[in-house]
């Protein structure tokens, strides 16, 4: 991962352009983008770019669709196919973490995924993304929610599932590994690292509409370019100590240390070239194309644009 700025970065004199990303995730898995921010790497080719953390994945969507925003960062779910399925322009651009990623953390009860029956699963939302990688674990494991009475309940982000873990309201929940390690350490039952599972899945890219590709092709470019040159900074062993300052600020963590273990997982999951992947979406709307026909008649294909980073890798940046 190159970090040379080549011809786009702007003199510091010109204005900045505004950009507004949001993300429904809360994990590690942001961490370039987190990074990026505290490094400069966004300003340093001209974006002003704020990054907004939203509830769930249906209302970066809306507001994606709406124009209120930019950029969305974030994995191939319900939401997104809805709103493609619903006529939102909808295109990946990026893919920095193409597989499932994350820990199925369960009850000390719960032993084994056939345990799950009957129980209680956290999700963020009824679509999104922790709600999605569950689904394809069950899937995986030979499990199917109503038939096997298991129960989804939209709780929130990582740390509130995860202390409704600990407080035994919820059987399991999808965590990131930063907050999955306080509960491995604690005797909770961890059913599966999901990155060594076999899924094809899109999970944290960047997403964006054709129509704002069309009126701010520089804009899409710039902040992929500066993520690029995060996921480089992050690469580097020396930067250890800026990324986790970076993560644990991101993640409110009280304590640096406790951003360890995400740090850790980070180069196993971030992809080298950048580039989105179809069969992850196509799986995606193989899945949710079972009991809905307009996400059914969606294409992967359409859902991708790869041009800045084939522009990118041509430029060896990565």
């Amino acid at each position: 991962l190159g970090l040379s700025g080549g011809a786009s970065v702007l003199s510091a004199a010109q204005p900045l352009t505004t950009v507004v990303m949001t993300t429904g995730s809360f994990s590690e898995r942001e961490a370039a983008m987190y990074v990026a921010q505290d490094q400069g790497f966004f300003r340093r080719y001209g974006l002003d770019l704020t990054f907004v953390h939203v509830r769930s994945g249906p209302i970066g969507m809306a507001a994606l669709a709406s124009g209120e925003t930019q950029l969305h960062e974030g994995s191939v779910t319900g939401a997104v196919l809805g709103s493609a399925a619903e006529g939102t322009d909808l295109v990946f651009v990026a893919g920095m973490i193409n597989k499932l990623i994350g820990n199925i953390m369960a009850s000390p009860k719960i032993k084994s995924p056939s345990d799950l029956k009957g129980k209680v699963i956290g999700v963020t939302s009824a679509s999104g993304g922790s709600w999605m990688f569950t689904t394809l674990a069950l899937e995986y494991w030979g499990l199917d929610a109503k038939r096997d009475g298991i129960t989804f309940r939209i709780l929130g982000d990582e740390a509130v599932r995860s202390q409704a873990l600990l407080n035994d309201s919820i059987a399991a929940t999808h965590l990131g590994y930063t907050f999955a390690a306080p509960l491995k350490s604690r005797g909770f039952t961890n059913l599966a690292d999901l990155a060594e599972l076999p899924i094809p899945f899109q999970s944290t890219g960047v997403m964006t509409t054709r129509r704002f590709i069309n009126s701010s092709p520089e804009v899409v470019e710039n902040v992929l370019r500066g993520i690029v040159d995060s996921m480089g900074f992050i690469a580097q062993p020396d930067n250890k100590p800026a990324v986790l300052k970076s993560l644990a600020k991101g993640l409110r963590l009280p304590k640096v240390e406790l951003a360890v273990e995400g740090y850790e997982s980070l180069p196993g999951l971030y992809e080298r070239r950048i580039y989105p992947r179809v069969d992850g979406i196509r799986n995606v709307i193989r899945l949710l194309g079972m009991t809905n026909e307009k996400i059914r008649k969606l294409k992967a294909e359409d859902l991708v644009d790869e041009r800045f980073v084939k522009k990118l890798e041509k430029e060896g940046k990565f």
